[in-house]
């Protein structure tokens, strides 16, 4: 743990995915929250179809939306960070990118996995 999973919309530039997804894990070890670099997992979704708000017809708007689930433990406090520190990294790794064609927000959901989960590495 964690899971991380990244959903951005088309409107929003992303030169590239696996470099943003590095420093979002590299960001998530370094907070000293968690005991082993590989249980640190992320994936990138592209979102094809949105809207933001009710009529956005020229996708002026845009978003990136990281969902970061953990194992139960941590305590508001200790997610809340998490959450800032993710935003804060989404912000670094992509404001120097973007056009100014869309306006885009970073949303940040930091939540507990069901405590109905297992794991089994295979392999090496």
């Amino acid at each position: 743990m964690p899971h991380l999973t990244i959903q951005a919309t088309p409107n929003v530039i992303i030169p590239h995915e696996e470099s943003l997804l590095k420093a979002l894990n590299q960001a998530l070890w370094d907070s000293g929250h968690f005991n082993n670099k590989i249980d640190i997992k992320a994936r990138f979704l592209p979102v094809t179809t949105f809207l933001v708000g009710v009529e956005d017809d020229e996708q002026a708007n845009g978003f990136v939306y990281a969902n970061c689930k953990l194992m139960a433990g941590r305590d508001d406090e200790v997610r809340d960070k998490l959450a800032q520190l993710l935003v804060t990294t989404i912000e670094q790794n992509l404001s120097a990118e973007q056009s100014g064609r869309a306006s885009l927000q970073i949303c940040v959901e930091v939540e507990e996995i069901s405590p109905i989960y297992h794991k089994k590495v295979m392999g090496s």
